[in-house]
């Protein structure tokens, strides 16, 4: 914007000047005056050269002494010249001296570059050795556990030689209880001898005879319970037998033969197994065969864990069911009872060995909920708790609710 005002100031004053030297050299020419003996038309000419002489002394004057860049280019020229002289070289040395820079920074680029690569390897070989000393120390502990094991087995080796010297004469004894075994051996022989001409007979008397009882009825159930010696075992056993021979004196007759037949190697196996366990057990003794009227009662003896299965009240079964005529209550009653009796069987209730049974619920009750079931219709809810605590041996008491089905 200076420079557009210095331009004006320089217009303004060379027309100002001009105006002036035309008034005075119009004046001259018509008043006729000489200027140095001169005609008054080269008088005027004069005046005119002097008026534009003017005009550029005072046009650069003005602009010299407005602008220091005018004065610089009137007086300062060369000196200019030799200053961006010098500023070129200088320059010219800085673009080479920053062409080096940067020859020395791509130099520097490419070293930082490999740099990054080494220090990439040393990292994955670093990461690799500490994986591999990780490895070694697991290795090491592996060994220290392998160590470990084997002075335990070499210990357990010093106490299986130490057992074995003692083996040696307990097998001297085992030969002995061994010889004994068989002279009991050969009198179990004789005794199943016995029992087969029993059988053969008892074939013979089936084809000829009736059938009294028949394999796998129950003759008498109890509970033998543990931690008890040998011989009160024995005796709580033979109680049981006791209370078999009088219910079958009961059932036939007190002329029927109620004598009992067991077989002798089977009881010794079951008292030494209750006396020994730490569990209260079932014993159920029941017949071998059937047994035709007039010959002895062969039994078989079979135990069970005396598990708790039911507490008091709790919840057994439940299944909805729709009654739409009087038949239908008997058929619901049948499938509900059947569903317990499966479920109770599968959780350990002993079923008896001939109905599958459980005893699950009196005439009385059964009556009472299948007359319940006639005096409704529509949808229906039977649901079944434990009547009271209820262990393996049985039998499961019922209470059944009846409500509005779903």
């Amino acid at each position: 914007m200076s420079g557009i005002y210095l331009i004006g100031t320089m217009i303004l004053t060379g027309g100002v000047i001009a105006f002036i030297g035309d008034k005075l050299g119009t004046k001259i020419g018509k008043k006729r005056l000489s200027m140095f003996g001169l005609r008054p038309r080269h008088t005027s000419m004069i005046i005119t050269v002097i008026t534009g002489g003017l005009i550029t002394a005072l046009s650069i004057g003005t602009m010299a002494v407005a602008s220091q860049d005018v004065r610089t280019a009137l007086f300062g020229m060369e000196e200019l010249n030799a200053a961006m002289t010098s500023t070129k070289k200088d320059l010219d040395k800085v673009t080479g001296e920053l062409s080096g820079m940067k020859d020395e920074y791509k130099k520097a680029d490419e070293a930082l570059a490999i740099s990054k690569k080494e220090i990439a390897a040393l990292k994955t070989e670093q990461d690799e050795l500490a994986k591999e000393s990780e490895n070694l120390k697991r290795g090491n502990e592996q060994l220290e556990i392998e160590k470990a094991e084997l002075t335990e087995q070499n210990t357990s080796l010093a106490a299986t030689n130490s057992e074995l010297a003692s083996s040696n004469e307990n097998l001297r004894n085992f030969n002995l209880t061994l010889t004994a075994d068989n002279e009991k051996l050969s009198k179990d022989k004789a005794e199943l001898e016995e029992h087969t001409k029993n059988l053969r007979e008892g074939l013979i008397a089936m084809r000829e005879g009736d059938i009294i009882l028949r394999a796998g009825e129950i003759l008498s159930t109890g509970i033998l319970k543990s931690g008890q010696s040998v011989d009160d075992v024995t005796d709580e056993i033979n109680l049981l037998v006791e209370t078999a021979s009088k219910n079958i004196s009961e059932r036939f007759g007190a002329g029927e033969d109620s004598s009992i037949w067991i077989y002798q190697p089977e009881l010794q196996d079951i008292i030494e197994k209750v006396s020994s366990g730490g569990q209260d057990m079932i014993l159920r003794i029941t017949a071998a065969g059937n047994l035709m009227r007039g010959e002895p009662v062969r039994t078989k003896l079979n135990i069970f864990p005396n598990n708790k299965i039911y507490s008091k009240g709790e919840f057994i079964f439940a299944k909805n069911y729709e009654v739409k005529n009087d038949d239908d209550a008997e058929f619901i009653v049948q499938d509900f009872l059947a569903n317990i009796n499966r479920l109770a069987v599968e959780k350990g209730i002993l079923p008896d060995p001939i109905s599958g049974t459980i005893g699950a619920m009196n005439a009385d009750q059964l009556y009472k909920i299948i007359d319940s079931i006639d005096a409704v219709r529509g949808k229906i809810q039977l649901s079944a708790f434990a009547k009271e605590n209820t262990t393996s041996i049985g039998p499961l008491r019922l209470n059944v609710n009846l409500s509005e089905g779903k």
